[in-house]
């Protein structure tokens, strides 16, 4: 009972760890700019961008993820969201950059998460008893890396429901501006109406 309270102390200790080191950010990219980062990784690490276009424009915007080599790993173009993981072939620098050189005026407000696994064991003959705790704490990374995913996405959502909110206030505003300037239009045309006819008839009556 001790053991079995001790290992869930443990693992829910791992699991908040892992949680705050995600490497979660907000940039502003201007119009005609273009915003980089790396990170350096070992071979076969595994890597995971998720992102999401929180404000401007067409909310969209471009990806490029190029490895050490310099060779294009991945490329999207007009992007609002999206989740690509790949396994670094090599070690060295990945890049991943955000462009907004399609904009002629409007900055991009991007929310990415860059998620670096561990590098691989190569180390080989291992005891049992330490092959049953890599298993356990493969289970836990596992574990973590869904907790995240899950998070990751409700951020996602919440942007999405403020964006979303903000077209409709802003949609709303429009339509009642729109109907004050015919209600307006029409008072003045009603007015003019009026006078016009009004002036006629004086008109009328000194003739």
């Amino acid at each position: 009972m001790y053991y079995s309270g001790k290992l869930l102390w443990i693992v829910s200790l791992y699991l908040s760890t892992l949680l705050s080191l995600t490497n979660c950010y907000t940039i502003t990219v201007d119009a005609h700019a273009e915003e980089c980062f790396f990170e350096n990784v070992e071979a076969d690490t595994k890597i995971g961008l998720t992102f999401e276009i929180a404000e401007g424009g067409f909310l969209d915007i471009d990806v490029k993820i190029t490895g050490p080599n310099g060779e294009v790993i991945y490329r999207g173009d007009r992007e609002t969201s999206g989740m690509y993981t790949f396994s670094a072939t090599t070690s060295g620098r990945y890049t991943y950059c955000f462009s907004n050189q399609m904009s002629t005026m409007t900055p991009k407000v991007v929310m990415f998460n860059l998620e670096v696994g561990d590098a691989p064991n190569k180390n080989t003959g291992e005891k049992e008893e330490e092959a049953n705790h890599n298993k356990l704490e493969d289970m836990i990374k596992e574990l973590s890396t869904t907790l995240k995913t899950v998070k990751h996405e409700q951020e996602y959502m919440q942007v999405r429901d403020r964006i979303h909110r903000e077209i409709n206030e802003s949609t709303n505003s429009r339509v009642v501006m729109w109907s004050i300037f015919e209600a307006s239009v029409l008072l003045v045309m009603t007015l003019g109406q009026v006078y016009y006819l009004k002036r006629f008839f004086e008109v009328q009556r000194v003739v």
